[in-house]
């Protein structure tokens, strides 16, 4: 499969061949779904908490005599049924993560990534080069790329001072290519990737560490 090459003004450069055989895939909703919820409950930091009636302070004291007074039996002032009581059956502490198989994560990513190129979503750039790292002279770059929101920029490696100066573009995400998953694949309205991240995210599907040849 061709894929185009566009440069920072927004023109054709060039082509890349991309083997379509490394992510021929069926596609299943059922397995997507899956890891997508496993995936963001692994973002839930599962640190609400409540106190109960044992850990809310005071309520040693018995409020009245047990009988004789009209009122209820009322053993202490920290009762669920009192104002600054303990509560009953209150969100506690858990861990969200859902465990999948590595092999299932992996054919997901292939299935998503499959997505990405039937729905011509993906467009190989070449690297971003700028006289100053502002913000403003990346988000010109993007504009000139027609960059929709939900977008991702995909390279090899982070550069810090580039990082920086993109954080405050809100509709473009840039990541490495380790770091892309199933659901950023999904929820992406378009891709950007240069071309060594390309050649990154070929290694990863295949499993490998090292390069792949991206011709």
């Amino acid at each position: 499969m061709e894929l185009k090459v566009i440069d920072n003004s927004g023109k054709e450069s060039g082509n890349v061949t991309f083997d379509e055989a490394l992510v021929a895939t069926k596609t299943s909703p059922a397995l997507l779904h899956e890891v997508v919820v496993a995936y963001q409950a692994g973002l839930r930091s599962g640190t609400h908490s409540v106190k109960t009636r044992a850990m809310v302070s005071g309520g040693g004291l018995k409020p009245w005599k047990q009988k004789g007074t009209g009122n209820a039996r009322a053993g202490s002032t920290r009762s669920p049924l009192w104002r600054k009581g303990g509560i009953i059956f209150g969100p506690v502490n858990r861990d969200y993560s859902q465990d999948l198989p590595k092999q299932k994560k992996q054919i997901a990513f292939k299935m998503a990534l499959r997505g990405l190129l039937q729905d011509n979503r993906i467009q190989v750039v070449d690297p971003i080069n700028l006289s100053e790292v502002k913000t403003k002279n990346v988000a010109t770059v993007y504009s000139k790329w027609k960059a929709p929101t939900n977008s991702f920029l995909l390279v090899e490696k982070i550069d810090p001072a580039f990082d920086r100066a993109s954080r405050n573009i809100s509709h473009v995400q840039v990541t490495d290519v380790a770091s892309f998953n199933t659901y950023d694949c999904l929820r992406a309205r378009r891709v950007f990737i240069t071309k060594a991240g390309l050649e990154k995210l070929v290694a990863r599907v295949q499993g490998k560490t090292e390069k792949s040849n991206v011709n």
